[in-house]
């Protein structure tokens, strides 16, 4: 089938009749995605301080290969290439980060912040067509569906390592139950990261949004319900759990390095 491009409005670039401050949003998000992108792709190429006492940062979750007592499989493996320095981040940061950057309000976040497209509402465009994601590369944004059942796998990691936050070790070789500042800086993310990726637009049709008459099905109904109400606070969200998981990779990491102090409070 052909693809159309469709032509825009005559418009210079950023010319527009609005007299509010347009641009401050963009701006924003162009700021706040950038220094998160900054942040986590340097963090996980330090392939270290990812782990202290029984927490482990979620930028390295679940931890496959590593040094700590996390490691799912043991130290680095013998295949990593010599040149590339290792770091278990890189073996699973793909899967959350394409969830994120497929999302739905991701898309029209970073299209407008990065790519002013559009800037903003009724602002000129730097582009005369639009053809819309159904060509490539922008046409593998239908893949989010697939990253978001990944997604759904990594929140009940994340659990888990909420789990095992709050367990210590209690100086004679066992554990003991308790509770820290740390685990609470991972249960929160948890949280956030959870009502974000349950309130995503696809699980929404999922749980059943693809049905005619959802209301002859009780099961489906309650929770399309229960994820569009957290889907009405999706951006919030978004934002939240990607600030919280940003600050729970730099809390263990400072904890880490003895920057910071763990406090127990149980």
């Amino acid at each position: 089938m052909a693809q159309a491009a469709w032509p825009l409005v005559e418009r210079r670039f950023g010319h527009t009749n609005r007299r509010d401050l347009w641009w401050v949003p963009p701006l924003v998000t162009f700021l706040g995605l950038s220094t998160f992108v900054v942040y986590s792709t340097w963090a996980a190429f330090q392939g270290n301080h990812y782990e202290h006492g029984p927490y482990l940062s979620p930028f390295y979750s679940p931890l496959l290969f590593g040094e700590g007592a996390h490691a799912w499989f043991g130290p680095q493996p013998g295949w990593w290439p010599g040149a590339l320095p290792f770091s278990a981040a890189l073996l699973i940061l793909w899967a959350p980060g394409g969830f994120r950057f497929t999302c739905y309000y991701y898309r029209g976040a970073y299209y407008k912040a990065f790519w002013a497209d559009p800037p903003s509402c009724t602002v000129g465009e730097p582009r005369k067509t639009y053809l819309g994601e159904r060509a490539f590369p922008l046409i593998l944004q239908n893949v989010h569906r697939y990253f978001l059942y990944l997604a759904l796998i990594f929140i009940c990691i994340l659990a888990y390592d909420v789990w095992k936050g709050f367990w210590f070790e209690d100086g004679s070789g066992g554990v003991s139950f308790g509770v820290g500042i740390g685990t609470l800086v991972l249960a929160a993310n948890m949280v956030l990261l959870g009502s974000y990726t349950f309130g995503c637009h696809s699980l929404r049709h999922l749980v059943g949004g693809w049905r005619d008459e959802i209301s002859k099905s009780p099961v489906c109904a309650a929770s399309y319900a229960c994820t569009s109400a957290l889907n009405r606070r999706h951006m919030l969200f978004a934002w939240l759990s990607l600030f919280s998981v940003g600050f729970s990779d730099l809390y263990i990491r400072l904890c880490s390095m003895g920057i910071w102090h763990d406090v127990r409070i149980l």
